[in-house]
Protein backbone atom coordinates (compact mmCIF):
# COMPACT_ATOMS: atom_id res chain seq x y z
CA UNK A 1 0.00 0.00 0.00
CA UNK A 2 1.55 3.48 -1.00
CA UNK A 3 1.81 5.24 2.57
CA UNK A 4 2.15 9.08 1.22
CA UNK A 5 -0.97 11.59 1.98
CA UNK A 6 -2.51 11.54 -1.02
CA UNK A 7 -3.07 8.25 -1.85
CA UNK A 8 -4.34 7.23 1.71
CA UNK A 9 -7.08 9.62 1.32
CA UNK A 10 -8.02 9.09 -2.03
CA UNK A 11 -8.58 5.50 -0.96
CA UNK A 12 -10.32 6.38 1.70
CA UNK A 13 -12.86 8.50 -1.11
CA UNK A 14 -12.86 5.03 -2.98
CA UNK A 15 -13.77 3.12 0.21
CA UNK A 16 -16.87 5.38 0.61
CA UNK A 17 -18.47 5.40 -2.61
CA UNK A 18 -21.75 3.38 -3.16
CA UNK A 19 -20.20 1.16 -5.48
CA UNK A 20 -17.93 -0.11 -3.36
CA UNK A 21 -18.85 1.23 0.00
CA UNK A 22 -15.97 -0.22 2.08
CA UNK A 23 -16.39 0.91 5.73
CA UNK A 24 -13.65 -1.58 7.55
CA UNK A 25 -11.16 -0.51 4.49
CA UNK A 26 -12.16 3.28 5.21
CA UNK A 27 -12.09 2.60 8.81
CA UNK A 28 -8.66 0.27 8.16
CA UNK A 29 -7.10 3.52 6.99
CA UNK A 30 -7.04 5.38 10.16
CA UNK A 31 -4.26 5.47 12.83
CA UNK A 32 -5.27 3.22 16.33
CA UNK A 33 -6.14 6.81 18.05
CA UNK A 34 -7.38 8.38 14.76
CA UNK A 35 -10.66 10.77 14.77
CA UNK A 36 -13.11 11.62 12.02
CA UNK A 37 -14.86 15.45 13.14
CA UNK A 38 -18.00 15.98 11.62
CA UNK A 39 -17.81 19.25 12.36
CA UNK A 40 -20.91 21.06 11.17
CA UNK A 41 -22.95 18.68 13.32
CA UNK A 42 -20.40 18.83 16.21
CA UNK A 43 -19.91 15.17 15.82
CA UNK A 44 -16.79 12.93 16.10
CA UNK A 45 -16.22 9.31 15.72
CA UNK A 46 -13.29 6.93 16.75
CA UNK A 47 -12.60 3.47 17.21
CA UNK A 48 -15.21 1.33 15.67
CA UNK A 49 -17.59 4.48 14.64
CA UNK A 50 -14.80 6.31 12.47
CA UNK A 51 -16.82 4.71 9.66
CA UNK A 52 -20.64 5.17 11.09
CA UNK A 53 -20.99 8.40 8.34
CA UNK A 54 -19.89 6.11 5.69
CA UNK A 55 -22.31 3.87 6.27
CA UNK A 56 -25.08 6.56 7.32
CA UNK A 57 -24.24 8.38 3.52
CA UNK A 58 -24.49 4.93 2.03
CA UNK A 59 -27.66 3.91 3.52
CA UNK A 60 -29.32 7.43 2.69
CA UNK A 61 -27.99 7.52 -0.31
CA UNK A 62 -26.81 3.66 -2.23
CA UNK A 63 -25.15 5.66 -5.09
CA UNK A 64 -23.60 8.14 -3.38
CA UNK A 65 -20.60 9.37 -4.83
CA UNK A 66 -18.23 12.24 -4.76
CA UNK A 67 -16.67 14.97 -6.99
CA UNK A 68 -13.47 16.02 -6.47
CA UNK A 69 -12.74 19.56 -7.29
CA UNK A 70 -9.73 20.39 -5.82
CA UNK A 71 -7.16 18.23 -4.59
CA UNK A 72 -4.55 20.27 -2.55
CA UNK A 73 -1.15 18.30 -0.50
CA UNK A 74 0.83 20.12 1.83
CA UNK A 75 2.90 17.48 3.29
CA UNK A 76 0.78 15.66 5.56
CA UNK A 77 -2.13 17.45 5.51
CA UNK A 78 -5.00 16.96 2.04
CA UNK A 79 -7.06 19.52 1.56
CA UNK A 80 -10.59 18.52 -0.67
CA UNK A 81 -13.30 20.89 -2.13
CA UNK A 82 -15.85 18.23 -3.30
CA UNK A 83 -19.67 18.03 -3.69
CA UNK A 84 -21.16 14.58 -2.49
CA UNK A 85 -24.31 13.64 -4.86
CA UNK A 86 -26.61 10.77 -4.72
CA UNK A 87 -30.05 9.81 -4.95
CA UNK A 88 -31.93 10.07 -1.66
CA UNK A 89 -33.53 6.69 -1.91
CA UNK A 90 -32.82 5.43 1.96
CA UNK A 91 -34.39 6.32 4.86
CA UNK A 92 -33.48 9.34 6.96
CA UNK A 93 -33.93 9.31 10.66
CA UNK A 94 -34.00 12.36 12.88
CA UNK A 95 -35.25 13.33 16.39
CA UNK A 96 -39.05 14.01 15.05
CA UNK A 97 -39.05 10.77 13.26
CA UNK A 98 -37.97 9.49 10.11
CA UNK A 99 -38.05 11.21 6.69
CA UNK A 100 -38.86 8.48 3.57
CA UNK A 101 -37.22 8.84 0.85
CA UNK A 102 -38.22 10.90 -2.10
CA UNK A 103 -35.98 10.15 -4.68
CA UNK A 104 -34.53 13.82 -4.41
CA UNK A 105 -31.23 14.45 -6.58
CA UNK A 106 -28.59 15.59 -3.38
CA UNK A 107 -25.81 17.70 -4.34
CA UNK A 108 -24.06 19.39 -1.19
CA UNK A 109 -21.05 21.32 -1.01
CA UNK A 110 -18.36 19.95 1.31
CA UNK A 111 -14.71 20.74 2.54
CA UNK A 112 -12.30 18.17 3.79
CA UNK A 113 -9.17 18.37 5.65
CA UNK A 114 -7.36 14.95 6.33
CA UNK A 115 -4.00 15.02 8.48
CA UNK A 116 -2.02 11.90 7.95
CA UNK A 117 0.88 10.63 9.70
CA UNK A 118 2.70 7.69 8.89
CA UNK A 119 0.41 6.04 6.14
CA UNK A 120 -2.82 6.41 8.45
CA UNK A 121 -5.39 9.48 8.74
CA UNK A 122 -4.64 10.66 12.27
CA UNK A 123 -7.59 13.30 12.21
CA UNK A 124 -10.03 13.54 9.27
CA UNK A 125 -12.22 16.91 9.62
CA UNK A 126 -15.39 16.88 7.41
CA UNK A 127 -17.34 20.13 6.93
CA UNK A 128 -20.40 19.18 5.15
CA UNK A 129 -23.24 21.62 3.77
CA UNK A 130 -25.51 20.67 5.82
CA UNK A 131 -28.02 23.63 5.59
CA UNK A 132 -28.19 22.61 1.82
CA UNK A 133 -28.63 18.69 2.19
CA UNK A 134 -31.50 19.11 4.79
CA UNK A 135 -33.27 21.63 2.13
CA UNK A 136 -32.61 18.92 -0.53
CA UNK A 137 -34.50 16.46 1.65
CA UNK A 138 -36.88 18.76 2.19
CA UNK A 139 -36.21 20.07 5.57
CA UNK A 140 -36.92 23.66 6.06
CA UNK A 141 -36.16 25.90 8.76
CA UNK A 142 -38.81 26.23 11.53
CA UNK A 143 -38.28 30.61 11.87
CA UNK A 144 -41.99 30.82 13.40
CA UNK A 145 -40.91 28.17 15.99
CA UNK A 146 -37.55 30.07 16.72
CA UNK A 147 -38.69 33.65 16.68
CA UNK A 148 -41.73 32.50 19.02
CA UNK A 149 -39.05 30.74 21.59
CA UNK A 150 -36.59 34.03 21.31
CA UNK A 151 -36.24 35.72 24.67
CA UNK A 152 -37.28 38.71 22.83
CA UNK A 153 -40.68 37.18 21.68
CA UNK A 154 -41.73 36.69 25.36
CA UNK A 155 -40.87 40.29 26.55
Amino acid sequence: MNTDAESVVRAAYRAAEGSVLDVRGFVDLFAEDGVFNNVVAGESYRGEHLGDQVAFMGALAPDVHRDLHRFHVMGNVVAVELTIRGTFTGPFETPAGTIRPTGAELSIPTADFWYVENGRIKEFNCYVGLSVMLAQLGVRPDFTSAVTASPAAAS
